[in-house]
C-alpha cells in the first residue's frame, strides 16, 4: 500500500532510552507496551451522541515500561522525545486506604490539588479504575490485585494538546503494561473502555471512547470504524491506494477538558432531553434519528440559545454522566444537537464512498463531506483561526493540485486539521506547511504515517 507505515520502528529508540535512564532495578523483569495516537478522519465530537466514527492510528506513539517492586509506591517517570522529564509518585494506600479503593470524586480532588503533577491522574487513574472495576469481573480481591507497587517509565512521541489523543495513548499504553505486569487478562476493547473511565472519572476530561478504542484496537493503514453505542467495533475501512490522509497541527492549543468542548457536549445532551420530553426515544443516542425526521419533528422545538438556569428550571438535568449544566452559561442548543445527527449521516456516506472504486468524482464527494463537517464545527463554536486558515489553504490548492478536503479534528477549538489528497500530493502538503508558517510564524507538525494499536504490539520484555 502507498500509505507510509511505521510498524514499531520506534521500539529500539525507546529501549535505549530505558537503558540510559537508570530508572529500573537490574535483574528484575521489565515489560513494555505501546499505543499510538489517532487522526480523527471523521466523527470527532459526534462520538458522545452515538455516531459512527472513522479514526486512523498514527505513527507517533506512547510507550510504557513497568517493573514491579517490593514496596507499595507507584513511581512514574515520563520523558518526552526531547528529553523533557516529569516525575511523580503515588502510594497505593492513597488510592485504596485499608484495601478499599477511594471513590472517583475523591480521586479527582486528590489529583486536581496536585498542581503540576496533575498528569498523574491519567496514569495513577489507571490503577484506581482497575481496582474499582475489575474485582467484580474476575473474582480477584482488591487487596490481591496490586499486592505491591511498581516503577513505570513513559515516553511519548504523541504531541500533547494537538487533538491527536495523546491522553488516550498514555492511558492505553500504561494500562496494557500494568495488565502484563500483574497478570490481568483483559480484552483490548475492555481496556479501551476502562481507560475512558480513567479519563472521564479521574482526570475529569469528558471524552468519548473513540480515542482509547483506536489506541487499543487500531490497525495500521486502515480506519477504525466504531459505532459509539457505546463502543461497537465494525470492520476496519481500508484506505484506497490512490488517496492519503495527512494531519497538520495548527499550533493552537486544544484540550478536551476546555470549556468550549464541554459546553457543546452539554448543549447536545440538553437538546436530547428536550427532544425526549417531546417523544423522542433512542436509547440515549441522538444520532438514531435521521436528518429528515429531525427536521420534520424536532428542530423547531429546540431553542437557538438557552441559559443553563432556564433549562434546569424546566428539565432538571441531562442523562450525561460526565458533564453538568452550568446555570450561568448560555448554551447553543440547536446547533450542538443538530451537529451529531448530520455528522453521522455524513460519515456513513463517507465510508460508503471509500468502499467504492476510486474516481475524481468520488474523491470530490469525500472532500465535500469533510468541508461540511468543518463548517458544522465552526457553527458549534469550535473553530479557530489557525485551523480555518489550514482548511482555506487546502481549498485554494484544490483538486487541481490533488487536495480534496479538510476538517478540524477531535474536540476542536484548535488542534489538528486532517487533509484528504491524492497519494502523490505530499509536495503540495509541504507547500501548505510553508504558507502556514509564513502567515503565522508557527511551523506545523505533519502527521503522515500509521502504526498498529496496543493489541497488535502486545506486551514485550525489556532487557537492561
Amino acid at each position: 500500500m502507498s500509505t507510509s507505515i511505521s510498524a514499531f520502528r520506534d521500539v529500539d529508540a525507546f529501549i535505549e532510552m530505558v537503558k540510559r535512564s537508570g530508572f529500573f532495578d537490574p535483574g528484575k523483569p521489565i515489560l513494555m507496551a505501546r499505543a499510538p495516537g489517532r487522526l480523527d478522519v471523521m466523527g470527532g465530537i459526534a462520538d458522545y451522541s452515538g455516531s459512527l466514527v472513522l479514526q486512523r492510528p498514527i505513527a507517533e506513539a506512547t510507550f510504557a515500561a513497568i517493573q514491579r517492586t517490593d514496596d507499595s509506591i507507584l513511581e512514574f517517570v515520563s520523558v518526552s522525545v526531547h528529553e523533557q522529564k516529569r516525575t511523580g509518585a503515588v502510594r497505593l494506600s492513597h488510592l485504596a486506604p485499608s484495601g478499599e479503593p477511594i471513590p472517583y470524586d475523591a480521586a479527582r480532588r486528590l489529583f486536581s490539588s496536585s498542581g503540576n503533577d496533575r498528569w498523574l491522574a491519567y496514569v495513577a487513574g489507571v490503577f484506581l479504575v482497575l481496582m474499582r472495576e475489575i474485582p467484580g469481573q474476575t473474582g480477584l480481591t482488591r487487596n490481591s490485585l496490586f499486592p505491591s507497587g511498581a516503577k513505570i517509565f513513559i515516553s511519548s512521541a504523541v504531541p500533547e494538546s494537538k487533538g491527536v489523543a495523546s491522553s488516550a495513548a498514555l492511558e492505553v499504553a500504561v494500562m496494557r503494561a500494568v495488565c502484563g505486569a500483574y497478570n490481568l487478562e483483559i480484552p483490548p476493547q475492555e481496556i479501551a473502555l476502562l481507560c475512558q473511565k480513567a479519563e472521564n472519572l479521574v482526570a475529569a476530561a469528558p471524552c468519548g471512547v473513540m480515542d482509547q478504542m483506536t489506541a487499543a484496537c487500531g490497525e495500521a493503514a486502515t480506519l477504525v470504524a466504531l459505532l459509539c453505542q457505546p463502543a461497537i467495533l465494525q470492520t476496519p475501512v481500508r484506505v484506497p491506494d490512490e488517496i492519503r490522509f495527512w494531519g497538520l497541527d495548527s499550533g493552537e492549543r486544544h484540550a478536551v477538558s476546555g470549556s468550549d468542548y464541554t459546553s457543546v457536549r452539554t448543549a447536545a445532551f440538553m437538546g436530547y432531553r428536550i427532544m425526549a420530553q417531546r417523544g423522542f426515544a433512542s436509547d440515549g443516542y441522538l444520532v438514531n434519528i435521521g436528518p429528515g425526521d429531525f427536521e420534520r419533528e424536532f428542530i423547531e422545538s429546540l431553542p437557538d440559545e438557552m441559559t443553563g438556569a432556564e433549562f434546569l428550571a424546566s428539565y432538571s438535568g441531562t442523562i450525561d454522566t460526565v458533564t453538568s449544566v452550568d446555570p450561568s452559561r448560555i448554551y447553543r442548543v440547536r446547533q450542538a444537537t443538530a451537529h451529531p445527527i448530520y455528522e453521522h449521516d455524513r460519515i456513513q456516506r463517507f465510508r460508503k464512498l471509500l468502499h467504492e472504486s476510486g474516481s475524481e468524482h468520488q474523491r470530490t464527494l469525500l472532500g465535500d463531506a469533510m468541508y461540511e463537517s468543518h463548517k458544522s464545527y465552526s457553527d458549534c463554536g469550535l473553530g479557530s483561526r489557525g485551523t480555518d486558515l489550514i482548511v482555506n489553504l487546502v481549498r485554494t490548492a484544490g483538486r487541481a493540485k490533488g487536495l480534496y478536503g479538510a476538517r478540524i479534528t477531535g474536540g476542536g477549538s484548535g488542534g489538528t486539521v486532517v487533509i484528504l489528497g491524492r497519494s502523490d500530493a505530499g509536495g503540495v502538503i509541504k507547500q501548505i506547511v510553508e504558507n502556514y508558517t509564513d502567515a503565522t510564524g508557527y511551523r506545523p507538525h505533519v502527521f503522515s504515517g500509521s502504526s498498529p494499536g496496543a493489541a497488535s504490539f502486545g506486551v514485550r520484555h525489556v532487557t537492561i
